[in-house]
């Protein structure tokens, strides 16, 4: 079994580590804040806030989509390291306005705060997997992206509990966020602080002299086409882009699904999203664990089965769930019941089943292609990533205004769910036919 863990003890991963961590943590900590404000303390339509959650998770995934080519000619440029700290400087001005938006409860400023964190993730994306390569020895790959994404689904766990406690109810009726949007403004500081301490990256000596193309659409075009045709690269990119369309759409549901079907209030949320970051971190060790350092795609098909599986699950529990009352149920009080307790094991193994499919494909992107082009391949991913999840968040959006219910869309995420499966036994085939 492959010892992973002294990675954490090396200068050339641990600042990253903590930089994408940080990164991650003050994401969700402002979403998650926003989200709850918005849902339980400005809006009061239940078709206003699913379709408030959909909006928000589709303008946070579009500059992948319209940016990512952009940054993955950076990263492949310029050395990664400088790249890390501009963004990361861009971020505690970032936060400043979306401070503002959490305390004066202006939407329109946290939609716009919000949508530029999207654009500091974009350019962060790429170089926080291209860059293990070019840091980490060729069996050190899968454990790092392994770390990475445990990492990363941490720091989403915290960022969420934090968020989720740190607005809350004041007696009066009212709901302050002063708490939350200080926290992010202290993050984003420490994490330009950690950011400064990533060793430098620059592209290898042999490595082509690299032409921007800053038209954004012609970029995105051409790096995406010189990506995919490779056929390894576009089963990956595939299977990854379903599994984030899935994880978009549950997302999105979370918060709405809690208050108006389940009848619970933002503990419950808060829970639902620490469960899920929870479950993602724990399947991406313990693939690792199972493939001991091999980049296979050996237990995507049946990992995406059992997603389908564990999500079908929830929607009968969901679907079996009592009419709320009038009063939303607390934490204690959500999991004293046998349903609730059923939602949560099946939040769990839907996100270790997630983990365990999607880290080994992050790892065949980095491994597959030169040093040299790994950040323009990890952008070229983003590019279908998020444009699978800004669709899901359009179909997502239209199902709502047909008046398709959030527990029937779990549905639809189980059937798609077979399609990843799909995807994830056609790169097993072609890629370890041997193992």
């Amino acid at each position: 079994m492959q010892d992973t863990l002294h990675l954490l003890r090396k200068r050339r991963f641990l600042p990253l580590f903590v930089t994408q961590f940080l990164g991650a943590f003050n994401d969700n900590l402002f979403r998650t804040a926003m989200i709850f404000l918005v849902i339980y303390g400005i809006y009061r339509s239940e078709a206003q806030e699913a379709t408030f959650s959909a909006i928000a998770g589709g303008l946070f995934i579009t500059p992948f989509f319209l940016l990512s080519a952009l940054s993955g000619q950076l990263a492949d440029a310029m050395d990664k390291a400088r790249i890390i700290r501009w963004v990361k400087t861009s971020e505690f001005v970032i936060m400043l306005f979306g401070g503002a938006g959490l305390l004066l409860h202006n939407v329109p400023l946290l939609l716009v705060a919000l949508t530029a964190m999207g654009v500091h993730s974009t350019f962060l994306g790429p170089i926080k997997y291209a860059i293990l390569p070019q840091h980490l020895d060729e069996d050190e790959v899968l454990g790092g992206t392994g770390l990475v994404e445990a990492g990363t689904n941490i720091g989403i766990l915290g960022g969420t509990i934090a968020g989720g406690l740190l607005v809350f109810q004041l007696p009066d009726g009212s709901w302050d966020g002063k708490w939350a949007a200080l926290a992010a403004l202290c993050v984003a500081a420490f994490g330009r602080w950690i950011g400064g301490m990533v060793p430098p990256a620059c592209p290898a000596p042999d490595a082509p002299v690299a032409k921007m193309d800053w038209h954004i659409v012609r970029s995105s075009i051409a790096l995406v086409n010189a990506t995919m045709h490779i056929p390894r690269l576009f089963l990956a990119i595939l299977s990854i882009s379903f599994f984030w369309a899935i994880g978009a759409i549950l997302a999105a549901q979370f918060p709405p699904l809690v208050k108006n079907v389940l009848g619970a209030n933002q503990e419950v949320g808060t829970l639902f999203l620490a469960v899920f970051s929870i479950g993602v971190a724990t399947g991406s060790v313990l693939i690792n664990r199972l493939l001991k350092g091999r980049v296979l795609a050996l237990y995507a098909p049946g990992a995406a089965i059992a997603m389908g599986l564990f999500v079908s699950h929830l929607y009968w529990n969901v679907h079996s769930w009592p009419a709320p009352g009038g009063t939303l149920l607390d934490l204690s009080q959500f999991l004293d019941t046998r349903l609730g307790k059923w939602v949560v094991f099946d939040l769990f193994g839907v996100a270790v089943s997630g983990g365990m499919f999607v880290v080994p494909l992050y790892a065949f992107l980095t491994t597959t292609v030169p040093k040299s082009e790994t950040a323009r391949t990890v952008a070229a991913n983003n590019i279908v990533n998020s444009g699978a999840m800004v669709l899901s968040a359009i179909i997502l959006t239209g199902l709502i205004h047909l008046g398709v219910s959030v527990a029937e869309t779990l549905l639809m995420v189980s059937v798609a769910s077979l399609g990843a499966a799909w995807l994830g036994w056609r790169l097993h085939l072609a890629c370890d036919p041997h193992s």
